[in-house]
């Protein structure tokens, strides 16, 4: 049977890597230069997808809140020691790349849209050795913030720089389920990502539990 779909998109942290080791330390830093208490990773997992800035905002609103002069600058050192650090902890789920080199042993075109800024995306799967594994990468800030996700417009643009074909994307939130409804694409999501709550609750058109399950659930959306 001919694979349905030409392209497919993956969302980054959550569902390609499990990037939570070095998010967490990176927010902890922020917290610990503002005198708050650490924060668990299971914690930080709960605070990420909607991109850095967010991430913070949440970590410090569960420590009392901080005002937006003071919060700036965290930010910043946040970001600078994040990068520093990308790639530390950070690693593949289990069966992530062998899914994406399967489909593209097929033809299919394999892209990423992540809400983590381009150039650190970029710079996490150039030191993983990840980057020439995909098509494109769109970042948080490619097309300008207000245009992440849930907005639809990565993921067209996605499809548009690859050619364009019947696509779907994969993720772990309700952002990328979001935008992958809006995109009038389907949506998979994968239970092991950093959810908020129970992952048939974002109203995904398949769930799947490891990788293993990706290319049998795009057959079964055909």
């Amino acid at each position: 049977m001919r694979f349905p779909f030409a392209i497919i998109g993956f969302d980054l942290d959550g569902t390609l890597i499990d990037t939570s080791p070095d998010l967490t330390a990176a927010v902890n830093h922020a917290l610990a230069l503002a005198g708050r208490a650490p924060l668990r990773e299971a914690q930080v997992e709960t605070m990420i997808g909607g991109g850095a800035k967010h991430m913070l905002r949440q970590a410090l609103d569960a420590s009392g809140g901080i005002d937006e002069a003071a919060f700036r600058p965290l930010y910043k050192d946040m970001l600078r020691f994040y990068e520093a650090h990308i790639a530390d902890g950070s690693r593949p789920f289990p069966g992530a790349i062998e899914a994406v080199d399967a489909l593209r042993a097929m033809g299919v075109r394999v892209g990423i849209v992540t809400n983590k800024f381009e150039s650190l995306a970029r710079k996490l799967m150039t030191e993983l050795a990840l980057a020439d594994r995909f098509d494109c990468l769109i970042g948080g800030d490619t097309l300008g913030t207000a245009l992440a996700k849930p907005n639809p417009a990565p993921i067209h643009a996605l499809i548009e720089r690859l050619g364009g074909g019947r696509a779907a994307f994969v993720g772990d939130s309700i952002y990328d389920v979001q935008a992958a409804r809006g995109a009038g694409i389907p949506a998979i999501a994968v239970r092991f990502g950093f959810l908020l709550g129970p992952v048939e609750e974002l109203g995904a058109d398949a769930v799947i539990d490891d990788f293993a399950g990706l290319i049998p659930a795009l057959y079964a959306l055909a």
